[in-house]
Order: structure tokens, then sequence, then C-alpha cells
């Protein structure tokens, strides 16, 4: 799950122990999304991808931060977000949306071990896909890198956004202004706030003991989003597609360490 712009707070700064139970909580979720991988084919509906995953997370003793999350309508009422083609980010599993072939899909996983969150999400190619689908792809994964190499000490926020921005733009695409990266540890959504668009040597100081995500999300057309009545389900305003990766990553005394890679290699 992505954070709304909102007011800024403390920045906690984790200890090597704290860190330690990220790990934790982040290569579950890295393992969640492999195991999902198989899955994610044609015919099979977000809600039944939502069910498999449930239903790992809780045989690990872990729980999904997403179920239950408390939004401006309503509590989010599954375990993952499935975020298909149009849709930016929030995208609620359904029995009825089943996942077609040329489709994309972003699926967001979040599960609590030992009180930490692990928050990561890939978006996955359904069966054969437009070559101008597979590029949107390609490049919001290629930004989310741009970004995380941006992360060591004394670098600044605006650099992480300042990256992706110049590399999602020259590519043709837009990149979302109304969904941002954020701290995260015990607490899902926290400071700081970490725009995927803005201005080198601008924002805050990055120092080792920050944990945060870098995700960003990159349409096919305009950057604009709207909410439906659900208050969750974001989507394009032109309908065109959306794209998102996203890794939660620490800065050390040297530079960055993913927590999220994927133990298998499957995908980023």
């Amino acid at each position: 799950m992505e954070e709304q712009q909102t007011s800024s707070e403390v920045i906690t700064l984790l200890s090597s122990r704290e860190l330690e139970k990220m790990r934790k909580a982040c290569q579950m979720a890295a393992q969640l999304l492999d195991y999902l991988t198989p899955y994610v084919k044609p015919g099979i509906s977000t809600l039944e991808l939502n069910d498999l995953a449930e239903d790992w997370t809780k045989k690990r003793g872990a729980v999904s931060a997403p179920l239950g999350y408390e939004g401006t309508v309503m509590p989010f009422p599954k375990s993952i977000c499935t975020s298909v083609n149009e849709v930016i980010c929030h995208g609620i599993p359904r029995a009825e949306e089943i996942l077609r072939d040329g489709d994309i899909i972003n699926i967001d996983v979040t599960p609590i071990v030992d009180g930490y969150h692990g928050d990561t999400s890939r978006t996955f190619l359904v069966g054969n896909v437009a070559s101008r689908t597979r590029k949107l792809v390609e490049v919001t994964e290629e930004c989310m890198w741009r970004g995380i190499r941006e992360v060591k000490p004394g670098a600044r926020i605006g650099d992480i956004g300042a990256a992706i921005q110049e590399y999602a733009e020259a590519e043709g695409f837009s990149v979302v202004r109304d969904f941002v990266g954020h701290g995260v540890h015990r607490i899902f959504h926290t400071a700081p706030q970490v725009p995927h668009y803005g201005v080198r040597g601008k924002g805050k100081k990055l120092r080792p003991g920050m944990v945060f995500t870098i995700e960003p999300m990159i349409n096919l057309g305009s950057h604009e989003a709207e909410i439906l009545t659900d208050g969750w389900t974001a989507l394009t305003v032109d309908r065109q597609l959306s794209a998102q990766f996203e890794h939660t990553v620490a800065v050390t005394k040297t530079g960055v360490e993913v927590l999220t890679l994927s133990p298998a290699k499957v995908l980023a």
C-alpha cells in the first residue's frame, strides 16, 4: 500500500535489532510474491490470488497488514492489493475480476512478522502483452532501481524522486504524484514520505537506520489519478495503463540495503 500526501512526522532510526526484525518481515513479503508468481495467468480471479496469499501468510504465523486497514470510506476488505491495467494502486480483489491474456497486474503484499511490516509489490505480465505495455512495465521497474541507487547517507529524498522522474519522462511516461513511498517498520505508513518526482538536493537528508519504501507508479498517459467511491481504488483519469514496483530499503552506513529482494530471484 502507498501513502497519500500528508503532513510530516518524526523519522525513526532503527537499531540493528529492529533491522533484523525488518529483514525477516521483508523476506516473507518477497517469498509471498514468489509463491504467487506461477498463479498469475489468464483465467484466475484476483480474489483467488488474495485467498492464496492469505492462506500462505496464515500458515506461517503472520498477519496481512492490508486486511482491515482503516480508510476514508471503509477498512480495506482484503489481504492484498491487486491493481489491474488502469488501476494505479489499492485495487480490491474480486471474484468477478478475471485476468485475461494481455493484462498487467500489480500485486502489493505486506505481511506483519513479530510486529514488523514487510512491504513490496511487483507488476506481472499476464500471458502475451503488447510491446508498449511491456515497455511500460520495464521502465517502471528501472525507475524503482534508479531511485534505489540514489540512497546513501547524506543524500536527499529529492534525489530519489528526481532520478525516477527524469528517466520515466525521458521514456515518454508520467509519474503519479498522489501516492508516495513511506517509512515503514512497526508502523505501516510513517515518515519519511518519498515522492517519486522531485528536485535533487531537496527534501529530508538520509541517515543510517532510516527504512522506507520506493514504489514508483508510472502511467502510460496522464499522471492524474481518480479514486472510486470505495475510497481505495485509484485509477488513471484517462484509463490508460499504470504499472508499479516496490521495494523496502534501509539506509546503511555505506549505502543501501534492499530488504525485499526475492530469495528465488523470480523477479525484481
